[in-house]
């Protein structure tokens, strides 16, 4: 009986830090957590996290307070209009000017899924283009980010785009942003974002 008591307590114990590592990013009332850089638009509607070009129709980031290392992070978006952003990970902004890694997130036929560095290298991997059809444009789409070491997987729909490692990748630091590309008229809409530390 003493056995069975350590055992379940022990799972119990298991249980509660598993569950203790995921954080819900986005509450779905308020942008608690987040920093807002540029002056284009992040908002809080019916529970849903929007992001909408402004009248300056620059680039705009919202980005986590907390820095993160290695990382699952899932979400969901639903994209309008041009519909151009993108998921930034271990990465800092001064002003508009990021420093890090963007999984894309863009209109088909634009590598969603795919890693790009910004102010640097540009694209390191695309998806291969067949795999374009698992976007659900104007639809919810479910994104999965694994991030560990210098590995970046990514997965749009269930179906894995990218798996790439990088050298570069695995000194970054820095949280989650994410991402309304330049040029305006875009509109894309976020939630159920949670992060399980790895």
């Amino acid at each position: 009986m003493k056995k069975l008591v350590i055992v379940g307590l022990l799972l119990l114990v298991a249980q509660v830090t598993f569950a203790q590592k995921k954080k819900k990013l986005f509450n779905g009332k308020d942008l608690t957590g987040w920093v807002i850089y540029g002056s284009e638009k992040w908002y809080v509607e019916d529970g849903l996290l929007i992001s909408e070009s402004g009248p300056d129709k620059g680039y705009g980031y919202l980005g986590t307070e907390e820095h993160f290392e290695d990382f699952e992070i899932n979400l969901e978006f639903k994209q309008e209009a041009n519909g151009n952003s993108g998921v930034f990970i271990r990465s800092t902004v001064d002003g508009t000017k990021v420093s890090g890694w963007q999984v894309e997130v863009a209109p088909p036929g634009h590598d969603t899924g795919g890693i790009y560095e910004s102010y640097g290298r540009g694209w390191l991997v695309k998806p291969d283009p067949e795999k374009d059809k698992a976007l659900k444009f104007g639809e919810w789409n479910k994104m999965k980010i694994v991030v560990k070491g210098g590995n970046v997987t990514s997965y749009l729909n269930g179906v894995e785009m990218v798996n790439f490692t990088d050298a570069k990748i695995a000194e970054g630091k820095g949280g989650v942003c994410l991402q309304i590309h330049d040029g305006g008229g875009i509109k894309v809409y976020w939630k159920n974002i949670v992060l399980k530390e790895l």
